[in-house]
């Protein structure tokens, strides 16, 4: 368990730990990808928040050497994904409920969730597709990524953010039309 803030650097769109300990410790605990080339770890939009809100890394920009606190370090991802707050948001809430929340497997899922307990020794058992009140998601598509879903035998859960950033929860496990 890691009591300290790590030390990462922001560098092309990405933040990295460079410390091979360090990076291991987050690895094991369900942060980040290891690096194709090297032991570092790249952490995910919305981890590198995650873990920049709860003061459990520094960010130093790659080519300044100045620290990034978190507005800025918004500014910088939300330049490359218009959705990272919301997306942050439901991280957010997910990591302080206890899951293990690993990156989505595309067709509009931006999250997989682990169960409690279960990271590394079982799949995932949720797949996490998210939207904002409001806005307008067509009934073919839902069905699509529903089959999607239970084609993989994992369970479809729709996070819906409502205007003042609460998200409610809905399963999703038959659609008839």
């Amino acid at each position: 368990m890691i009591t300290r803030e790590v030390k990462t650097t922001f560098d092309n769109g990405k933040v990295i730990i460079s410390n091979q300990a360090d990076a291991e410790t987050f690895r094991q605990i369900g942060f980040g990808t290891k690096l194709d080339d090297k032991p570092d770890l790249a952490l995910s939009s919305w981890e590198a928040l995650y873990l920049l809100s709860s003061k459990r890394i520094i960010v130093s920009d790659g080519e300044t050497e100045e620290e990034l606190n978190f507005q800025s370090l918004l500014e910088k991802f939300r330049s490359e994904n218009n959705e990272i707050w919301t997306n942050y948001l439901v991280y957010r809430d997910l990591r302080r409920r206890g899951y293990v929340v690993r990156e989505g497997a595309g067709w509009g899922i931006t999250f997989r969730v682990y169960s409690r307990g279960s990271y590394k020794k079982k799949a995932a058992k949720y797949l996490i597709f998210i939207t904002c009140e409001g806005n307008s998601v067509p009934i073919e598509k839902l069905r699509e990524v529903l089959q999607l879903v239970q084609g993989m035998k994992k369970e479809l859960i729709i996070a819906v953010m409502d205007r003042r950033g609460e998200i409610v929860y809905y399963q999703l496990t038959t659609l008839n039309i």
